[in-house]
């Protein structure tokens, strides 16, 4: 075909064996027909800043994930979500497969966070926030109770003032969760960090870091 002068490379006929284009820069057409090469699966684990909006582009002007995947040639996007005011691990992909599984609540994907809430936090709102307690996801919508939850003490911070850091594994994901979980029994979040989802941690990451997953980490991401 090449011979016969059937390629075109960017508008231009080439005859000569072994021509080299770049795939998501040249443009090639074998009788006219835009040939396009098979999409290369990526698969990216982003530490999300507080104040960036976990979509692709905002109407307010906020800052979103596209600016930390600009330099990323092939289209992704976030899966699952993560609020405007927690920071933490986004997973972004262009494989709709896994991320159409990885959101289906029947496979239960766990999602761990760290919070830092105002006061104590006494064995009895562990255990509520375990067995689950009822919270809507918007203003009139009717409350539904939350699916059991594993909760960990980590610390007590005493200054500037009575402070505790715990530790929330939910398989569940809906608006805003954490947060109205912990208002409904009675804590004020001063800080949220997701730190794992699934097998991906943020071991070793630093805020607003882009990383490729693993092999390893993609493999047991399918296997979920």
């Amino acid at each position: 075909m090449i011979l016969e002068g059937r390629v075109l490379v960017n508008g231009r006929v080439v005859t000569a064996l072994g021509t080299k284009v770049v795939p998501a820069r040249d443009h090639v057409k074998v009788d006219g027909r835009l040939i396009r090469p098979a999409e290369q699966k990526v698969y990216l684990a982003l530490y999300k800043p507080r104040g960036v909006v976990t979509t692709l582009s905002d109407p307010q002007g906020r800052r979103t994930v596209k600016d930390f995947v600009s330099r990323v040639h092939e289209r992704v996007f976030p899966v699952g979500r993560l609020d405007y005011d927690t920071e933490g691990l986004l997973l972004l992909t262009n494989d709709g497969d896994l991320a159409e599984h990885y959101l289906h609540p029947r496979h239960g994907v766990s999602k761990v966070y760290k919070a830092l809430v105002e006061g104590d936090f006494s064995d009895e709102l562990v255990r509520r926030l375990e067995e689950g307690v009822f919270v809507s996801e918007r203003a009139g919508a009717p409350a539904r109770r939350t699916a059991p939850a594993r909760v960990r003490r980590l610390r007590m911070l005493r200054r500037p003032k009575l402070r505790t850091m715990i530790e929330i594994t939910l398989r569940e994901g809906r608006n805003r969760q954490i947060r109205r979980m912990l208002e409904r029994v009675g804590r004020e979040v001063v800080y949220l960090c997701r730190i794992a989802v699934g097998p991906v941690t943020l071991s070793g990451m630093r805020i607003g870091e882009l990383r490729e997953l693993t092999r390893k980490e993609v493999e047991a991401l399918k296997a979920l």
